[in-house]
């Protein structure tokens, strides 16, 4: 029986495992149910998937992958049915944008203006990217040498829950150009957008068995799509323990790994930034989407000179965030994805109170939203950036505000982190913009801007934020293996 949830005309639906370019039930029969953030009220039923349905899935996905029905592919038909699976993607926006917010505890007005256009995007970037890959050619004396990238066969994405249908388009879109099958795993937190890919593949003309979605836990089914040997690349996004966790599972059979893991980016404010730009933009990076973002700027670090002008201004402006229902339009602010991880959240804010912290705005959970899991906007000062609050990832609306006295103190803090993914420099010195982002070690780095995104662009972090980069070329290059072919003239 289907769960209804009926709103802007738009049914939400139980959500079933996908295989084979078909609906099915989980083979045990179990389910488990996915909760409104919001409300922590049941939003549907969703099949529980366990180890036979990863295999059977993979099976399928290899069997598919060694028919040619889409690896031999001319990448011309390849590209028209992807950019149909653009078009429906953007047909259904508003369908796709409340269901992520519903599932996701997200503002609609960020689902709807931002992440399922930009799902659409993916999708025809890299269809029409696949159609122009060059084909390395060399020239000798008696022989020739040529490259060929073919694509590497059946592929695991497993998707994170804070912007599940975005990343699961960033990921897929690429594997599929490439020629690969793929079997995708959401998070069990926020299924539901995910598996509506599956019917939008359907009409798009994609070959059953191409794609591939499972819904379950990591324990059984996110193993198998690290450990079954017919596997042949895999792209995580997620925690950076279950990331390692992730690459030794891979290891056994030598599966080559993508991996998109956390960060505690360093947001720097320089005493010659345009301060209103400065903090417009901080506020972005650190409120956005509630706070659950692994390239959130949550650490502020702000040079001495300016730095109780910019906290007086930055608290002034947090306190303008309307906190609220995520399905209106003037919200600001959802709910976390979980009660779980809104007591997380809560137990870092009272960790860095006792550390030392002051706390400047903030601090609880909203008290006329108690039903669902909204924690005001909070702002914690005056942190040394060796206490937990600075150190570890905290995934919510909490930055910490450091002072820095010079440039030198300012680049050693930003790198004094296990994590290495991006970051920010607010300064109206673009020598010292580029000077200082060249020192930080992270993949990615932003000046007077925050979440701008090339699609051309590497994509990735260091030490404890990832291995390996997508984006543009880089995302072939990983979907793919080269193949040199020399022939005597």
């Amino acid at each position: 029986m289907t769960n209804e949830v009926v709103a802007e005309n738009i049914i939400i639906q139980d959500a079933k495992l996908f295989i084979d370019g078909r609906y099915v039930e989980s083979l045990s029969g179990e389910s488990f149910d996915t909760i409104n953030p919001a409300t922590n009220r049941k939003l549907a039923t969703v099949a529980n998937g366990g180890k036979a349905d990863a295999k059977w899935a993979i099976d399928v996905a290899q069997r598919t992958f060694a028919s040619g029905v889409w690896s031999n592919m001319p990448v011309e038909e390849r590209s028209s049915i992807l950019c149909k699976m653009a078009d429906l993607i953007m047909k259904n926006v508003d369908k796709l944008a409340y269901v992520e917010t519903l599932d996701v505890g997200k503002p609609i007005k960020e689902s709807r203006g931002f992440d399922i256009p930009r799902a659409a995007s993916n999708f025809r970037f890299f269809a029409e990217m696949a159609k122009y890959m060059v084909h390395e050619h060399y020239d000798m004396s008696r022989h020739m040498s040529y490259v060929q990238y073919a694509p590497a066969g059946v592929t695991s994405l497993i998707i994170p829950w804070n912007l599940p249908f975005m990343q699961l388009t960033w990921k897929a879109s690429a594997a599929l150009a490439a020629g690969n099958t793929v079997v995708v795993k959401p998070a069990s937190y926020t299924p539901l957008s995910a598996v509506m890919l599956g019917e939008i593949a359907n009409e798009a003309g994609l070959p059953p068995g191409v794609l591939n979605i499972l819904t379950g836990p990591g324990s059984t089914v996110g193993t198998e799509m690290c450990t079954n040997p017919s596997i042949r690349r895999i792209s995580f996004v997620g925690e950076s323990n279950t990331g390692k966790t992730v690459m030794r599972n891979a290891a056994e059979n030598l599966i080559p790994v993508s991996l998109e893991l956390g960060g505690k980016s360093a947001n720097i404010i320089f005493e010659d930034a345009d301060l209103d730009e400065a903090v417009a933009g901080s506020i972005e990076a650190i409120y956005r989407n509630q706070g659950e973002i692994c390239l959130a700027g949550s650490r502020i670090l702000v040079q001495e000179s300016i730095y109780d002008l910019f906290l007086d201004k930055f608290v002034a402006a947090v306190k303008k965030i309307k906190v609220g229902d995520p399905t209106d339009e003037s919200t600001d602010m959802g709910a976390l994805v979980s009660r779980g991880h809104l007591e997380t959240v809560d137990n870092y804010v009272q960790i860095g109170l006792a550390e030392g912290a002051k706390l400047a705005y903030g601090g609880k959970v909203v008290a006329n939203l108690a039903d669902g899991n909204f924690y005001e906007p909070t702002v914690l000062y005056d942190v040394d950036n060796k206490m937990r609050v600075a150190q570890e990832e905290i995934f919510g609306p909490v930055p910490v505000i450091i002072p820095f006295k010079t440039e030198e103190d300012a680049i050693a803090i930003a790198n004094d982190s296990i994590y290495g993914l991006a970051g920010v420099v607010w300064t109206n010195d673009l020598r010292r913009g580029q000077r200082v982002t060249s020192q930080i070690h992270a993949g990615l780095l932003w000046v007077n801007c925050w979440y701008v995104r090339d699609l051309r662009t590497p994509f990735g972090g260091a030490k404890a934020s990832g291995i390996g980069r997508e984006g543009g070329r880089h995302s072939f290059d990983f979907y793919t293996e080269a193949k040199t072919i020399t022939i005597k003239k």
